[in-house]
């Protein structure tokens, strides 16, 4: 059997005392996949893989409380209007108008919406420019994806809506 063998390298910068870490990683590609990544490549096909259960889930859930927490004490510590923070918290389910267009765009724009990416990278950018508005809204989108995350609602797969990665439809 044929094996080809490619090796990369990814640097991360770590807390680790020499401060980069350096990861490898090597990957197999045979002509003649054996029974495992047969089935694994078939399920990597599907709509619908899995999704998280038992204590990691758990953990999932708490992290989400966590986050949510965070984000409402630096909210109330900058002095923010809750009233704001109440009319402007569900801002971020606007994005699930994309179901109304089909499953595929409603799970695209559903995500795109609903991971901390882009709240905390615009969180960042507001701190270094000092736009309070900016911080403000980073702060409230933040808070929200905590607050689905504890209530066990996840990134959407394509198939329907109900299909996540931390609920598994009964």
């Amino acid at each position: 059997m044929f094996i080809r063998k490619v090796s990369y390298f990814l640097c991360i910068n770590t807390l680790n005392p020499l401060g980069v870490a350096i990861m490898s990683q090597t990957l197999s590609l045979s002509s003649a996949p054996d029974k495992s990544t047969a089935h694994a490549a078939e399920d990597a096909k599907t709509d619908y893989v899995g999704s998280v259960i038992g204590f990691p889930k758990l953990i999932l859930r708490v992290e989400g409380l966590a986050v949510l927490v965070v984000a409402c004490f630096f909210y109330a510590r900058a002095d923010y209007s809750w009233g704001m923070f109440a009319l402007l918290f569900l801002v971020p389910d606007v994005s699930m108008v994309g179901y109304l267009v089909n499953k595929h765009l409603g799970s695209i724009l559903y995500n795109l919406a609903h991971n901390y990416i882009t709240p905390a990278a615009l969180l960042v950018y507001g701190e270094h420019t000092s736009s309070e508005i900016l911080v403000f809204c980073a702060l409230i989108w933040i808070a929200h994806v905590g607050f689905d995350r504890l209530l066990g609602y996840g990134l959407k797969y394509k198939t329907a809506f109900k299909y996540t990665h931390l609920s598994t439809p009964g």
